[in-house]
């Protein structure tokens, strides 16, 4: 059995619908459900073949499906934005005060803070370095004299929060955030 994971992309749009197992590609690719968009350079061999396992497939023709809609979690929001900062974009490898800044050094702030009625949901809240997050305070952004660099807005899908984290660098054309 080979394991890894394949972005499924709809037909004609080519706007990604899940992320599925190889197996599951190479059965859709085979019966003429798919084509292969990206390959991973990856074979998978029989007795009288070879296979070229697929990185990207996409359906050959359009399927209709409701728009899901994703599910808010800390996790989603720093990878939404990338692990960069709302406020003063700081990114981890950047050197900030003197030291590198790491994955680890970045918070869930919420724009409007909880105590005023702010809510844990996409457009209230964005990553942002302890250093911001702990100047903003309990306040909001205006009152702390700070400004966003850009608009929290909810993800298009739920899997491209939760999958698609650590996919291959092929699936980045294929997904926006």
């Amino acid at each position: 059995m080979i394991h890894g994971r394949v972005l499924l992309l709809n037909g004609s749009t080519w706007e990604p619908l899940d992320v599925i197992s190889i197996p599951r590609a190479i059965n859709l690719v085979l019966s003429g459900k798919a084509i292969v968009v990206e390959e991973s350079g990856r074979f998978l061999r029989t007795v009288h073949d070879r296979f070229p396992v697929p990185s990207v497939i996409a359906l050959r023709y359009y399927v209709n499906v409701p728009r899901r809609q994703a599910k808010w979690s800390r996790k989603g929001v720093l990878m939404r934005d990338n692990y960069t900062c709302i406020y003063c974009g700081v990114r981890p490898g950047d050197t900030s005060r003197g030291r590198v800044v790491s994955k680890r050094d970045f918070t869930v702030d919420h724009i409007i803070p909880k105590s005023r009625g702010g809510v844990d949901g996409w457009t209230n809240t964005a990553c942002a370095c302890y250093s911001c997050n702990h100047r903003k305070g309990n306040r909001l952004p205006s009152e702390a004299g700070m400004k966003l660099r850009w608009e929290p807005k909810t993800p298009r899908t739920n899997y491209l929060v939760i999958k698609i984290g650590s996919g291959p660098e092929a699936w980045k054309k294929y997904i926006e955030f």
